[in-house]
């Protein structure tokens, strides 16, 4: 463990420093700078410098006009004059005149101007020279150097940024090839099997693989081998990849985590590259788990169409290399998620490299009571809040489902001013999530809202009196996300199977709505707001047919999904054109008779029907346990029984 910690740290502060290598080179460069600088600065300041003496400008102009003056030349530069002696080569005495007057006022002539041949040269010997020439004008110096000088800076900043960009970019392109992977270690938070609520069975399953990782040499004594790889699949949100935590964390060691799409790139050869790198670094830190979320992103099934050049076949290829190449002594563990089995290639699930599957199910009510304890163990609840009554409502619903019930009644509470989460704040919660917000700006007329009373109370009265249809929890007119009312019904227990004639009352009840605006308004008056229901009737009518196998004529008959591959080229389906006319028969019947039974009950409780949706008219809501007064003395007719 003491290696491992080390080797990261090391890691860590490779990363450091390939992070800061921008940085680092312009801290360099602006290092060599100022050296330079002080450099030249010290050979100046080291460097001979003829010492210059200042005089008084009336002895300048007496010991040039002398014929013995020691003055060799004068230079002249505005109002400066800089002296040098007979016998030197650079000035060694400065004056300065004011400017009130010229040189020449002043008593300064240049003897020997308009002389030349040998009287020139005498009168060198006699006179210094006087050299006029301009004063430097240090404002124009500046303009002209930045002038000049600016494009050719900004040239090179150009060009150094382009540079350290190239630079960045061949970093980052060497490191395509690496493992994205997220690694939790012992510095990370610890995640346990106490931390993961429900999914007893998936848990006993997995505990096996910490009992292997924390003492190996038990198994290894009796033969037994350690499963190469762990399935974990089932529906979003169910905790997969939190149980794969738990695993590492239960077995405490190091835990690489990955996506599916993060191996996928724009180069070729880049997804196998990091399956390489993620399996290199698992072993390094053996024993580890290296945990590939949404597997199913670069594992589907392979066929003739794609081509083993295929980069997503490629990524595949290698994970399945690198998992043939595990020994048992190697102490990596792969773990995978995904809630498509269906679609994983079938090399990918044979013995030798994902060896266990486990089935990570939906949470059942006594698992779903667990896991919403868990979520609102440090949010302050009232006293007459039920948590076992929300775990009965929320059948079918997910951990993470779960877990945004709980926010959202946080949420709700915070939003009503209120100090704790109350009964109504976790309702408002569970059907926000359910079926979608309240559409308070919605505002339905009276003829609408009529209407609607109707069809809530359709399904209703349909639901209440099939005798094998779950019971009526809640009755609304009040729209709620894309509906315009809500009918809610609610198994009174969690059931893994549906028979025919559940399914049956299911088609039934949902044609009430449909049913109750024939009945009252008229045939000819029906409107839009069974859409959403014909489309269930029809999508149940068909998996009852084409899945099922609950047809009349095609009874015990199903058809295998498009994605085996068994389809026919004239449908574009798993089965032929008559067969297809026959389930469109099907369907229809299917559908006629749940019309038919929705309108003989609605017929038969006609009355009640009127008094249901006059309630709903007055007070909006009808929960479940106003409903029994509401719908007392409803009766079911002969023409909607299907069996004694």
């Amino acid at each position: 463990m003491v290696e491992r910690n080390e080797r990261k740290n090391s890691q860590n502060k490779k990363n450091g420093l390939k992070k800061s290598s921008s940085s680092n080179m312009f801290r360099s460069v602006l290092f060599f700078i100022v050296i330079f600088l002080f450099g030249y600065a010290l050979v100046l300041s080291f460097a001979p410098r003829t010492s210059v003496e200042e005089v008084a400008l009336s002895s300048v102009i007496a010991r040039a006009n002398d014929e013995n003056g020691d003055i060799k030349k004068i230079t002249v530069s505005g109002n400066d004059l800089n002296i040098t002696l007979k016998g030197k080569e650079q000035p060694t005495e400065h004056s300065y005149k004011d400017g009130s007057g010229t040189l020449y006022d002043l008593g300064l002539v240049n003897r020997c101007a308009e002389l030349s041949g040998d009287e020139l040269k005498s009168c060198l010997e006699k006179y210094p020279v006087i050299e006029y020439v301009e004063p430097v004008n240090y404002t124009d110096i500046i303009l002209n150097v930045l002038t000049l000088g600016l494009p050719v800076v900004a040239i090179i900043v150009f060009f150094a940024y382009m540079m350290r960009q190239a630079q960045s970019m061949n970093k980052e392109n060497l490191g395509f090839g690496k493992a994205k992977a997220k690694l939790y270690g012992p510095d990370k938070k610890k995640v346990t099997f106490s931390d993961v609520a429900g999914n007893e069975a998936a848990k006993q399953d997995l505990e096996e693989i910490v009992d292997f990782l924390k003492n190996p040499k038990k198994y290894e004594n009796l033969g037994a081998k350690i499963p190469r790889g762990v399935l974990l699949a089932g529906d979003p949100g169910t905790g997969k990849t939190l149980m794969a935590r738990a695993v590492a964390g239960e077995a405490d060691v190091p835990f690489f985590s990955i996506s599916g799409s993060e191996f996928a790139e724009m180069f070729v050869g880049v997804g196998a590259s990091r399956v390489r790198d993620l399996f290199s670094k698992a072993k390094k830190n053996a024993p580890s788990i290296i945990f590939i979320d949404e597997i199913d992103a670069v594992a589907h099934k392979r066929d003739a169409r794609g081509g083993a050049g295929r980069e997503d076949e490629q990524t595949l290829n290698q994970i399945l290399v690198e998992m043939d190449g595990f020994d048992n002594e190697s102490g990596v563990i792969v773990m995978a998620a995904t809630n498509r089995v269906d679609m994983l290639d079938k090399a990918l699930l044979r013995p030798g490299r994902f060896d266990r599957h486990v089935d990570v199910a939906l949470p059942e009510r006594k698992d779903r009571l667990a896991i919403l304890k868990v979520h609102f163990k440090k949010k302050p609840l009232e006293e007459d809040v039920n948590l076992d009554d929300l775990a009965k409502k929320t059948a079918g619903s997910s951990g993470a489902d779960l877990a945004n019930i709980a926010n959202e009644a946080a949420i709700t509470a915070a939003r009503e001013g209120h100090k704790t989460i109350t009964r109504d704040d976790v309702t408002e919660a569970f059907e926000r999530v359910a079926i979608g917000p309240k559409r308070q700006s919605k505002v339905m007329n009276d003829y609408e809202k009529k209407l609607t009373a109707y069809h809530e109370a359709g399904h209703a009265i349909v639901g209440h009196v099939l005798p094998d249809s779950d019971p009526v929890h809640k009755v609304t007119i009040i729209p709620r996300g894309h509906t315009g009312g809500v009918t809610w019904f609610l198994p009174p227990e969690d059931r893994s199977y549906k028979n025919v004639y559940e399914l049956k009352d299911i088609l039934a009840r949902a044609m009430g709505g449909r049913i109750a605006e024939k009945i009252v308004f008229g045939n000819d008056n029906i409107t839009t707001g069974a859409s959403s229901d014909l489309k269930n009737v029809a999508q149940l009518a068909k998996e009852m047919i084409v899945e099922e196998g609950m047809g009349s004529d095609n009874r015990n008959i199903v058809y295998p999904e498009e994605s085996t591959g068994y389809y026919t080229i004239s449908t574009g389906k798993p089965y032929s054109e008559k067969t297809a006319e026959l389930i469109d028969k099907e369907i229809k019947t299917l559908s006629d008779e749940a019309a038919k039974r929705a309108e003989a009950v609605l017929k038969e409780n006609r009355e009640v029907l009127d008094r249901l949706a006059n309630a709903l008219l007055e007070r909006e809501t009808l929960e479940e346990e106003e409903l029994p007064a509401l719908l007392k003395g409803t009766t079911l007719p002969e023409g909607a029984k299907l069996h004694s």
